[in-house]
This record gives structure tokens, sequence and C-alpha cells, in this order.
């Protein structure tokens, strides 16, 4: 070997024993593969927190719409007919719907019997209060049904908003509070059927003891009558 083959051979030598250790990239396909499944493994467990982030903020939405509250309300409407009705059940004449009230006119207005000094003018004053009182219950009959019509009339619009909100309500609370002003508006017009037989059967009871009343006056205005001396008296 000459000695310029010797000088190329040493200058190779020191330029490889020169060159650093983190030049020489070694290729590991089996460590390529697991570093892949690793990152792939890792971003499927970041979407799977993505959706189970997004499922619940669509059952927080949910939820806050089931909290949300029904923003509208015929509770003033309907207690304001039932207060109509009940002041014609309270204006009534004649014989009140207060029980006590009731004891006390009836023993006035019917007596179970007349006693000897009454007058027949006192029994016809008596009868004729009895007629008008059952003239007033049959009036106040009429009133209070005319009054019923009336609601019945005005519960129509209600009625379709309080469906329309049932329909439309965003939560299971809205639907429910539909619902109960649906129920408490059967209530109320179950409630204005039971005044007005009320009312009706005051009036045709009335009337059936004016009736009553009546036979025993005649009775005793018949008794006073045949029994007066003066009945008989006269000049023939």
């Amino acid at each position: 070997m000459n000695k310029r083959k010797l000088c190329r051979c040493a200058f190779l030598g020191a330029l490889l024993l020169a060159a650093p250790a983190h030049a020489w990239i070694v290729f590991d396909p089996s460590n390529y593969s697991q570093n892949v499944l690793t990152a792939a493994r890792t971003l499927e467990q970041i979407n799977n927190q993505i959706r189970q982030l997004q499922n619940e903020a669509v059952m927080l939405q949910n939820m806050a719409k089931n909290l949300s509250t029904l923003n509208y309300s015929s509770l003033n409407q309907m207690t304001g007919a039932l207060t109509n009705i009940g002041s014609l059940m309270t204006q009534a004449d004649g014989l009140s719907f207060n029980l006590t009230q009731l004891e006390s006119q009836w023993e006035q207005q019917y007596p179970d019997s007349y006693d000897a000094t009454v007058s027949t003018n006192d029994i016809a004053v008596a009868a004729q209060r009895r007629w008008q009182n059952a003239m007033n219950a049959f009036r106040q009959t009429m009133q209070v049904q005319s009054q019923i019509v009336q609601n019945v009339q005005a519960d129509q619009p209600i009625l379709s908003d309080l469906v329309n909100q049932s329909q439309n309500a965003e939560g299971a609370l809205q639907a429910q509070q539909a619902s109960n002003q649906l129920i408490a508006l059967s209530t109320k017009q179950q409630m204005q059927i039971q005044e007005m037989l009320a009312s009706q059967y005051r009036a045709q009871s009335e009337d059936a003891a004016r009736k009553a009343q009546a036979e025993e006056a005649a009775r005793e205005t018949t008794q006073q009558f045949l029994g007066s001396e003066t009945a008989y008296s006269g000049s023939w």
C-alpha cells in the first residue's frame, strides 16, 4: 500500500471517530407501531370524553326546560267567575243558604201551627211574604243560571289557551302546570253546577213549602171563620 492510500484511510478513520453518536438514526418498526396504537387510543379516549360532555350539556338543557315554569295563569279569571256566583248566592232573598239563619227564618215563616189569637189579616200578610220569597228564589236561580252561561262562554278561550300551552310546553313542569290549570277549570265548572243545583232545589223547596203552608193557613182561616159567632150574625 502506497503512502497516498494510507493517508486516505487515516483521514476516513478520523472522520468516523469524530462523528457524534446522535447523527446515526435507527428505525424500530415495532416501537413505531406501538406509539401509533397508543396515540390512537388516547385520541379515542379524548373523543369519548368530548361526547360525554356533550351528552351532559344536552341533559342539563333538558333539565332546565323541565324546570322552567309556565308563564300563563288563568287562576284569577276562574276565581273571579266563582266569586260572581258566590255573590249571587249570598244576595238571595227569602230563605238563606246560611244554616243558622235558615233555621230562624223557617220558624218565623213556616210555623208548625197558628196561635188562636192570630188574625186572618196576619195570615194573609205572611202568605204574601212567602209568595214573594218564592218568586225571589226563582229569580235568583235564573240569575245564577245566567251567570254560569256567561262563565262558560268566557271559559272557551281559556280552555283553548290552556290546551295550546300544554301542547307547546318545553318541559315536564310546564306541561304539568298546564294540566293542573285544566283540572282547575274542570273543577270550577263542577262547582258552578253544584251551586246552580243548590239554587234551583232551594227555589223548588221554598215553593213547595209555601204551598204546604198555604194549605195550613187556609185551614186555620176556615176554622176561625166557622168558629166565629159573627160569621152567622146579621139581620134576617
